[in-house]
């Protein structure tokens, strides 16, 4: 080999060696975003586990699960977003003009995109505020579920029936939710006028005291029945009203538990549940004489 060779071989290897240490700086970067993101998930876990140890509530498990999730999806993001950026500086590509573009893009698609803001936001402050977890029984833009999963975007919840609805944030703007702390079992009963109104009402109260005792419901009542008395009279019967203080997600499950054991206490009893009745009234000439009423047994009632 001449000296001549021996130069162009080196000249190569100068010429090469700034890429191979790109392409290895390069290789290093992903390599450790990729550590620091599973380090990050793994921290975030470990630090959830630890606070949840220290909650005997559900509903702060459930909040501390939610926000867990939350951190994870915001430090992938964050990550990625360094990660880029670093890769491109290294391939000498300047972030600066990237940066101006991006603005000038992001205020053209932002007018565009103003739901999607909208969303995001609103989902901040929904799981700031603790407005609702994940477990929970709620109702937001017309639609009523089980929430399944809450993201930054949307809630996506499951009804009784089985259908998966996702509501976008940024439609959200009253949340009704039906299992925070406790809940209340309103039952209304219809008995007909000429039962005795005090009397139907201890068979409900000793109905409700029975339900309570069952080992069954003990833990999901967390308070005798409160008779509320007349609600309202309908035009057949009389709506007399209670409720029951019940844990979280118990009280459409209370609520046909003590109807079908009231319906056994009223047959015992010889209550009765009423049924439309109508009363026919023919009228009066204006001699004040009433005109008389024919009942056929083939035909309708005729006038």
């Amino acid at each position: 080999m001449n000296k001549l060779d021996i130069d162009h071989l080196f000249s190569n290897g100068s010429q090469l060696s700034p890429v191979v240490n790109s392409g290895l700086r390069i290789l290093l970067i992903i390599t450790l975003a990729w550590i620091a993101l599973v380090f990050s998930h793994k921290l975030i876990r470990t630090f959830r586990l630890y606070i949840s140890k220290n909650f005997t509530d559900a509903e702060e498990v459930k909040r501390t699960a939610t926000l867990g999730r939350v951190c994870r999806y915001i430090a992938s993001v964050l990550i990625s977003l360094i990660t880029i950026t670093l890769i491109l500086s290294e391939l000498g590509i300047s972030i600066v003009p990237i940066l101006g573009t991006a603005g000038v893009v992001g205020l053209a698609v932002g007018f565009g995109a103003q739901s999607l803001v909208k969303d995001f936001f609103t989902g901040f402050f929904l799981l700031l505020e603790d407005q609702i977890r994940q477990g929970d029984v709620i109702e937001v833009g017309g639609k009523a579920g089980v929430v399944e999963e809450i993201t930054l975007r949307f809630v996506r919840m499951r009804d009784y029936d089985g259908n998966v609805h996702y509501v976008p944030n940024g439609a959200i703007t009253t949340v009704t939710n039906k299992t925070r702390g406790y809940a209340y079992s309103v039952v209304d009963v219809g008995v007909a006028y000429r039962e005795n109104v005090d009397q139907t009402l201890e068979i409900m109260r000793q109905t409700g005291i029975e339900l309570r005792a069952d080992p069954a419901f003990a833990s999901k009542i967390l308070e005798d029945v409160e008779i509320v008395g007349v609600e309202a009279w309908a035009d057949s019967a009389v709506i007399l009203r209670c409720r029951f203080k019940v844990a979280p997600i118990e009280q459409w499950g209370v609520r046909r538990e003590f109807l079908r054991r009231l319906k056994q206490a009223f047959d015992f009893s010889g209550i009765e549940i009423p049924f439309p009745h109508l009363t026919l009234y023919p009228g009066q000439s204006k001699e004040g004489a009433s005109p008389s009423l024919q009942i056929s047994l083939n035909k309708p009632l005729a006038l």
